[in-house]
């Protein structure tokens, strides 16, 4: 009989350390508790999320569609007055700061990928870019082959080095990688000439040089990496907040709403500079909101 008092202790420790880990991956309940929503925001990715200065609040493509999810929390635990709070995350520190709990919505520009979906859930994709790189026009460089021996910026924990570590292997060119710490602190890798290329997104390039001091000196490459979907991130095996996530995504998608916000950042003069990006909307992009959906690369 004795023997059977650690199987049993055991089975109830497991279960009490099962719904320990239920509770504590409820986000609704741990919202409604603090009366506050974490967003988790960048300050660079334009037009997805960025701040106009240090005291600011995160604006952006991404940070508006967040705030239509924190108005769906809002009505489903009956609290007008949740507070929004944001946290500056970088390509290193966001999923970590995801899964403790630290934010709620990664509210930027992460990629959505098969990797990544074993550590966090992905919201129904907001944009689809294509991986590529910038030069300066006087470099004289065409194709992504003509990086042979060059210095090439990325972003640490960016998906773009693996790309272009991908590139190197099947292409059999050498590249001398550097990488800066944010898209932001990348781009002047490239400015200052520490850089011949910046590999990244399109469209955060696009926005990147029409913020420059001169974006005329600027042009990005027509080779392609790869196609990349983005998507919001939040914490894994939450189904209740999943559910009211890609709910409230999906409906904007459907209803037509998010065409305005996306005419908004990428077809219209956006601050501080009043930049138009005149970035239209891809057949990709088209198709995301057609039939939204979280598929990872």
């Amino acid at each position: 009989m004795s023997s059977k008092l650690p199987l049993a202790f055991g089975l109830v420790l497991a279960f009490a350390c099962a719904t320990a880990s239920a509770q504590e991956s409820d986000t609704l309940r741990k919202i409604k508790e603090s009366g506050t929503i974490h967003i988790g925001n960048r300050d660079s990715q334009i037009p997805f999320s960025y701040k106009l200065s240090a005291e600011s609040t995160p604006i952006g493509f991404t940070n508006e569609i967040c705030l239509k999810i924190v108005d769906a929390v809002k009505a489903k635990l009956g609290l007008p007055k949740l507070e929004v709070r944001y946290t500056l995350l970088t390509s290193t520190n966001r999923i970590p700061l995801v899964q403790n709990g630290t934010v709620d919505l990664d509210c930027a520009t992460t990629t959505n990928t098969l990797t990544r979906q074993q550590q966090v859930a992905f919201a129904p994709s907001h944009f689809v870019t294509n991986i590529t790189a910038a030069v300066k026009k006087s470099s004289g460089i065409t194709s992504l082959a003509e990086l042979q021996g060059k210095t090439v910026a990325t972003v640490s924990g960016s998906t773009s080095i693996q790309l272009l570590r991908g590139y190197r292997k099947t292409e059999n060119i050498e590249v001398q990688e550097i990488s800066g710490k944010d898209t932001a602190d990348a781009f002047l890798l490239l400015a200052s000439d520490r850089a011949v290329a910046y590999v990244l997104d399109d469209v955060q390039l696009a926005g990147l040089i029409a913020s420059s001091p001169n974006p005329s000196d600027y042009k990005i490459l027509k080779d392609v990496l790869r196609q990349e979907p983005y998507g919001i991130m939040f914490r894994k095996d939450d189904p209740q907040f999943k559910e009211l996530v890609d709910k409230t995504v999906g409906e904007l998608m459907k209803s037509g709403a998010i065409d305005q916000l996306y005419a908004k950042w990428f077809t219209s003069p956006i601050p501080p500079r009043n930049v138009n990006l005149n970035f239209p909307m891809s057949d990709a992009v088209r198709e995301a909101y057609k039939n939204p959906n979280n598929k990872g690369v």
